[in-house]
């Protein structure tokens, strides 16, 4: 892996108690990432308009096979790069996916939840096998990582979220043994939001531990938006694995932000050891991150959080979007170049597209970071490198996203689409 640059923002490193998985997933990036994403998928040569072509199926080496001996959160991380063939063919670009919904939890958010559940195990506040009980707020992805992690560790889960998310991902969640907490979507600055909800069950929990003399078996809120745990894993592993995954051939690096701190984690690792490379937000509609990009403010007075009569996040993507300033996403200030906005609509069709030519079935945020991937290649060079993030698989939102029904209420198209939407674009 390549050595640290340094990097505007202080650091904390990661403990060197931290678990077998993280400096398993770290190690192995150079070798069996690069190893095995650079035979396998096309690269334009630098400089050149003429495209590297991969080795036949039959000449491609065979992997060695890797055994996980820490069990499922071995798993996590060193997800392959995927050539995005339609879309790099119909834009001149070579635009990537990386595969994160090929965690075992599916999605990226495996990661985060691995560090904050081994930093807090660092820190002593969790102790595996006792007990305790991990607290979190989410809208579903983050919830299901630390459900499978929990169940690993010896750790009940207690999730907090919207009543408004997919039930899908509720129905992964009790399977994963997850006590579900479904509130009445409100603004971040109630009580009663899911956040505000999750950190008081955490408090409530820690203090009947400490009451009754057991002290490590209480409870432990994630806290996935503020804890900077989320963008240090991200910044030491999964930033590493997109650099070497290029070969540092990288000209944009595109995504969407819910805690920010994949982006922020991302962009800081790669900024420094890639100083032409553009960073680019991807936001939904209804977001206020794109403004706060574009424009260094998220929202007039009246659309403050507290202030708007509607919902805070008016789309029907989940996962990304948000009208406040996090700490993860403050470390992205200074990195993050420009911003695309993208639509519902937009989202909806890339996903079709996505699943009818590339065979890819992803979700809502896997889209929107696709669509403004295909707008930045659009308006580059022929032969500019781009690589998005795929977070997660369309199986956890058949009853919202991936359901016609329920996205013509929304007054969306679920119609399938073609070539031909690209050109749209």
């Amino acid at each position: 892996m390549a050595a640290s640059a340094s990097c505007n923002l202080p650091l904390v490193p990661m403990s060197t108690n931290h678990s077998a998985t993280m400096t398993v997933v770290a190690a192995t990036a150079a070798a069996a990432t690069l190893a095995a994403s650079l035979t396998l998928f096309q690269f334009w040569s630098a400089g050149s308009g003429t495209r590297r072509r991969s080795p036949a199926a039959s000449s491609r080496p065979v992997s060695p096979v890797v055994v996980h001996d820490d069990g499922v959160v071995g798993m996590i991380g060193n997800t392959p790069l995927v050539r995005l063939m339609t879309l790099s063919e119909l834009t001149g670009c070579d635009i990537f996916g990386k595969a994160e919904f090929l965690n075992p939890g599916g999605s990226s958010k495996d990661r985060v939840a691995l560090s904050i559940i081994t930093e807090a195990e660092r820190r002593g506040d969790l102790v595996p096998h006792t007990g305790a009980t991990v607290f979190e707020g989410t809208v579903g992805s983050t919830g299901i990582s630390l459900a499978l992690l929990c169940r690993a560790r010896g750790y009940r889960c207690h999730i907090v979220m919207p009543d408004d998310v997919a039930s899908d991902k509720v129905a992964m969640l009790e399977r994963l043994g997850a006590t579900v907490e479904r509130v009445r979507p409100v603004s971040i600055i109630d009580a009663n939001h899911f956040v505000n909800v999750a950190r008081r069950r955490a408090e409530e929990a820690q203090e009947r531990a400490v009451r009754g003399g057991r002290p490590g078996t209480g409870g432990v809120f994630a806290n996935q938006f503020e804890t900077l745990d989320n963008f240090k894993v991200h910044y030491e592993v999964t930033g590493p694995e997109v650099y070497e995954q290029t070969g540092g051939e990288l000209d944009v690096f595109v995504m969407g932000a819910g805690t920010g701190g994949t982006l922020a984690g991302v962009a800081r690792y790669l900024k420094p050891r890639i100083p032409t490379l553009r960073v680019v937000l991807a936001d939904p509609q209804g977001s206020g991150l794109f403004n706060k990009v574009k424009h260094n403010v998220f929202y007039a007075p009246t659309e403050a959080e507290g202030r708007r009569r509607r919902h805070q996040i008016d789309t029907v993507v989940e996962g990304i979007g948000i009208n406040r300033l996090t700490r993860n996403f403050e470390q992205a200030l200074g990195v993050v170049d420009d911003a695309m906005r993208v639509t519902d609509q937009e989202a909806v069709s890339m996903a079709r597209y996505l699943m009818r030519e590339e065979g890819l079935f992803v979700g809502s945020s896997s889209a929107v970071n696709v669509v403004a991937a295909v707008k930045v290649a659009k308006m580059s060079r022929p032969g500019t490198r781009i690589v998005t993030l795929l977070c997660d698989s369309g199986t956890r939102h058949l009853t919202k996203f991936w359901s016609d029904d329920f996205l013509r209420q929304q007054g969306l198209d679920p119609a399938p689409t073609g070539r031909d939407y690209i050109a749209s674009l």
